[in-house]
């Protein structure tokens, strides 16, 4: 499993590397056509707004696996380890739900609902990009299993402050 997750963690880095690299290149097309071409692209700001979600749902799910999602601590860090590790448990457990109703079912249902919208500016339906939700959902729900399992085995630790930082 550790070794799926080192795959997951380098694909997923790279996926986002080329996400931001292509949001960048369309801004700057953007601008470019607007100050320089005084005649601005209107597809540009739909795909950049479209790249953007993008790259937060997929960076939110790689920082899932890294655990450094925010976490605030400062009543928990006072705790004996034992409530520490069960609420780690239990906090894995909640991103667990949140992140397979919200974020799978959910977000396959509203793919579904919009499958047969077209965009105005792109030449694909809006249920493509909709695909975001589930597909970076049932990374959460990896990650979030792969966590739960090291805590409840005591290989990590049950908040995330505690937690060694994994190195690609």
């Amino acid at each position: 499993m550790n070794k799926i997750k080192r795959g997951l963690d380098t694909t997923l880095a790279w996926f986002c590397v080329v996400l931001f690299a292509v949001l960048v290149v369309d801004v700057t097309w953007q601008v470019f056509t607007r100050v320089v071409l005084n005649d601005p692209s209107g597809w540009s700001e739909e795909l950049a707004k479209y790249l953007f979600i993008w790259l937060g749902l997929f960076g939110s799910a790689f920082v899932f696996g890294e655990r450094g999602h925010i976490f605030v601590d400062f009543a928990v860090a006072k705790l004996p380890d034992a409530v520490k590790h069960w609420i780690g448990v239990l906090m894995q457990l909640v991103i667990l739900a949140f992140a397979s109703l919200v974020l799978v079912y959910g977000g396959y249902k509203i793919s579904a609902l919009a499958w047969d919208q077209n965009l105005t500016g792109l030449p694909v339906n809006v249920g493509w990009l909709y695909t975001a939700l589930p597909i970076s959902g049932v990374l959460i729900v990896f990650y979030t299993v792969y966590h739960l399992v090291a805590i409840l085995r005591r290989a990590e630790s049950g908040i995330a402050a505690d937690a060694e930082p994994d190195v690609l």
